[in-house]
């Protein structure tokens, strides 16, 4: 996935910047060169029960702020993921897509998820009438489905977890973007 430029992000509305912590990304502000992924461990996952115990481990090392994007085709098991991973902070209602409403929000666990899904946007400038940046807080984690049709418009992810296949199995394939990225990416292989 080609990586684009970083910088601060400034809202029309507010005159806010994103964080600096967000890494965000705008086209209208100067850049900053982001620092190259960490190499990615992959995990067999040939089940639903398989990606819902990773999803689990996800959810008891987490520590918010976080962004994950989600990424792979359709049906490879992103939603089933951020779904399973709501379900392991102990939500106990229905978690449904965000492919039509976009966003869906979750609060459990100590914890505001924000499940974006992008797949049905047009134009990543789309993402300005959402708010994200007015929602996300210090105990949120974003977690963005099809996170390249957003390009330009949202923080850097701190992992990113790739869904496949291949002829034998389906797998997760996660790479860390940041220090909190590589903490918990360790901590989640070290428990799996």
């Amino acid at each position: 996935m080609p990586r684009p430029a970083i910088s601060s992000r400034r809202s029309r509305a507010s005159g806010a910047c994103w964080p600096r912590t967000l890494r965000a990304v705008c086209p209208r502000c100067s850049t900053v060169t982001p620092p190259a992924p960490d190499p990615a461990w992959q995990l067999a996952v040939p089940d639903e029960s398989a990606v819902a115990r990773l999803a689990a481990a996800f959810a008891a090392e987490l520590r918010p702020p976080m962004v994950v994007y989600l990424v792979g085709d359709l049906g490879a098991g992103k939603t089933t993921f951020a779904r399973a991973y709501v379900h392991a902070l102990g939500f106990e209602g229905y978690v449904k897509s965000p492919s039509y409403g976009l966003l869906e929000t979750y609060e459990t666990g100590g914890q505001c998820v924000l499940h974006l899904d992008l797949y049905r946007i047009e134009d990543p400038e789309e993402l300005e009438f959402l708010a994200i940046r007015d929602l996300y807080r210090g105990n949120s984690v974003l977690m963005v489905e099809w996170p390249d049709r957003g390009a330009n418009y949202l923080p850097i992810p701190d992992l990113v977890l790739e869904f496949g296949e291949t002829n034998e199995s389906r797998f997760i394939r996660c790479t860390a973007h940041s220090e909190a990225g590589r903490g918990l990416a360790k901590a989640v292989s070290d428990a799996c």
